[in-house]
């Protein structure tokens, strides 16, 4: 999957949320604020620092199970403020007109299913590679998953 499929997954996921804050959004302008929040350098997206957040704050299973072939684990928008902090996802609500509550919630929803379909097989290596800082920041992340 491109970016451009993994920012309108997202947005479709949040559009078919409860949260009736978040149904009637813009699918652009939900797209364009995922990719302002999970942006990386040269237009890509960084769920590899992200998920090397979450493993260094204990939540193996969750990264495990959203990189793996099962069911995605789900995660509280309180997690994802604590993970992203409280400026970004501020920011995200924001852009999209919605309380901190619906865009942490929102956010919570979206990020499962992008980085379960940015990882095939279980893999985010090209993300990885690009955002770590080349191969020694790979085996960074690497010895921080599997120390």
């Amino acid at each position: 999957m491109n970016i451009e499929e993994l920012l309108n997954l997202g947005a479709s996921v949040i559009r078919s949320s409860s949260d009736d804050a978040t149904t009637s959004l813009d699918p652009d302008q939900l797209s364009s604020a995922l990719g302002n929040l999970f942006g990386g350098t040269g237009g890509k997206l960084d769920f590899g620092t992200l998920l090397g957040k979450m493993k260094e704050s204990g939540l193996d299973d969750i990264v495990a199970s959203w990189l793996g072939n099962g069911k995605n684990a789900s995660i509280s928008g309180e997690t994802i403020k604590n993970l992203l902090g409280s400026d970004k996802v501020a920011d995200f609500a924001s852009m999209l007109g919605l309380s901190e509550s619906s865009a942490e919630a929102a956010i919570a929803d979206a990020l499962p299913e992008m980085v379960d379909k940015a990882s095939p097989e279980g893999s985010l290596l090209e993300n990885i590679i690009d955002n770590a800082g080349g191969l020694d920041g790979l085996l960074g992340i690497a010895r921080k998953f599997f120390s």
